[in-house]
């Protein structure tokens, strides 16, 4: 008897008697990827040592707010400006309080407001 599994579209027959549906290839993808992912990790310890004794050491004491950063100006890109004008908002409560609550409450309270307000 043959049990019938589905991965990615394909139907892969394995034996029930323990055979599996992996053929060598994908063991070979399997095993190229979990090296590469452990390169990266070296690499990048590597590297983060070798800036942490540099002079852009600071880059990564503010590498956390700027992916934040890019993340929200590159979500803001195409949107309408009740949206622009709430970053806006947030942008200085977050200046003005440096409390990342307080920046988000304001945020939302100011995307809110000018959406009641139907802008």
């Amino acid at each position: 008897m043959h049990t019938i599994l589905r991965l990615g579209g394909d139907l892969l027959e394995a034996q029930d008697r323990g055979g599996s549906p992996m053929s060598a290839s994908h063991w070979a993808v399997v095993g190229l990827l979990v090296v590469a992912a452990f390169a990266i990790r070296v690499a990048g310890l590597i590297a983060g040592e070798r800036i942490r004794v540099s002079r852009q050491a600071w880059v990564l004491d503010e590498l956390p707010g700027l992916i934040v950063v890019s993340l929200v100006a590159s979500s803001l890109i195409g949107q309408p400006p009740p949206t622009w004008i709430a970053a806006g908002v947030a942008l200085g409560a977050a200046i003005a309080t440096n409390q990342v609550i307080v920046a988000m409450v304001l945020g939302m309270l100011a995307y809110a407001g000018l959406g009641w307000l139907g802008s």
